[in-house]
């Protein structure tokens, strides 16, 4: 009687065993993982390395980090199928609507898809010089506003800040700069009056401990319009309410917007499976990376930016319906934009059928004239 007891306790120890390595099986990758992110040093190329760790010690599978400077080269190897994941920023965006540095005749709007993406305490928006005279972005009126040579995202998170308050490029005056660290450079040196970044910028916080100092005007949550007309020209910002960075206390949040990064991007053409086993592992191995790089905490699972500008990955939404962080709302929304990436598509191949300019300048013209006639023939917003 006792050894059939010890007999069947083995058994049920056994399958005890067998269950628990079951479960730790769940999530399958491949040995060897490759993931795109900004150049060395940014948070973006910091958390995809902590993730990379996390990786190699839950799951045995070595990671593999390129830089890139740019969300061409980001999107690049993702493109040619030489990496598994990129990790954008608003670029993502550009990407799958075709514009700026994708209306190019080797690009064209991309199927471009999430998986998960950090938004953490920090904002967004447009710093102004304490000296400058302006407390809200209305008062930014005949200001100096900062734009970099080459970089559209830059410049048009400024012009949806300056939306907000009902002004346009025309209602201030834009300086142009060479890079961004030159722009900001500007700021210290009383050259222009306020420019888009990051609360927790490193030049933020130069700013801030500089003579003219900074201030963050606010984009009230309550003025509905006000962001009716930011997302008319950035539709990927979101309320958030920043409780970090220059110039700001955890206690005394400002009301501004923000948008997810890094945005851990995938193609839609990836196979289902392979995407919903490399979400998964993001979820289920969060806490061993949360910690490793700032910003890394912002991509917890229950935190995921909702109804955002880019679909997310079929299985991505398995992964997060598993956890409990998906609901029918947004499963009407994702369908939306799955159809607004298929309209894009149509209308890069019928426009590529035709005869357009050899001349870049002139095939970007007339792209962007059909880009912006095939989605208004399907009642969509066109923010550019």
């Amino acid at each position: 009687m006792i050894k059939r007891k010890m007999m069947l306790a083995a058994i049920a120890l056994t399958g005890t065993a067998v269950a628990a390595s079951t479960a730790a099986a769940q999530v399958k990758l491949p040995p060897n993982v490759t993931m795109t992110a900004y150049d060395t040093g940014t948070s973006g190329f910091n958390i995809t390395v902590a993730i990379g760790k996390m990786l190699k010690d839950k799951y045995g599978t070595d990671a593999r980090v390129l830089p890139a400077g740019n969300d061409v080269a980001r999107l690049q190897p993702l493109r040619l199928n030489r990496a598994a994941i990129s990790a954008m920023g608003a670029g993502v965006y550009f990407a799958q609507e075709g514009v700026f540095e994708f209306a190019t005749k080797e690009w064209g709007p991309q199927a471009v898809q999430i998986t998960l993406s950090s938004v953490d305490c920090n904002g967004l928006s447009l710093a102004v010089a304490g000296d400058a005279g302006a407390k809200t972005l209305a008062e930014l009126k005949g200001k100096r506003i900062g734009f970099v040579v080459g970089s559209p995202a830059l410049n048009q998170n400024a012009l949806a800040m300056l939306a907000f308050a009902g002004l346009t490029a025309k209602d201030v005056k834009i300086v142009e700069f060479a890079s961004n660290n030159a722009m900001w450079k500007g700021a210290n040196n009383n050259d222009v009056d306020a420019m888009f970044g990051s609360t927790i910028s490193g030049p933020a916080k130069e700013l801030q401990t500089s003579p003219r100092g900074i201030v963050w005007p606010p984009l009230a949550h309550s003025d509905k319009a006000g962001w009716d007309r930011v997302r008319k020209v950035g539709p990927f910002f979101t309320e958030h309410n920043a409780t970090c960075g220059a110039g700001i206390a955890k206690d005394k949040p400002i009301e501004m917007g923000t948008y997810p990064y890094p945005i851990y991007t995938v193609y839609g053409t990836q196979p289902e499976n392979d995407v919903y086993m490399l979400t998964k592992a993001l979820i289920e191995g969060y806490d061993g990376f949360k910690d490793g790089a700032p910003g890394a905490s912002g991509l917890a699972v229950k935190g995921q930016t909702k109804n955002w500008a880019v679909p997310v990955h079929k299985g991505a939404v398995k992964a997060l319906k598993e956890a409990g962080a998906w609901s029918d709302d947004q499963e009407k929304h994702n369908n939306a934009l799955f159809k607004r990436q298929e309209i894009l598509a149509a209308a890069w191949a019928n426009f590529s059928k035709g005869t357009p300019s050899a001349d870049a300048a002139k095939f970007t013209e007339e792209w962007m004239a059909a880009r912006k006639a095939a989605l208004t023939k399907a009642g969509l917003i066109d923010t550019f």
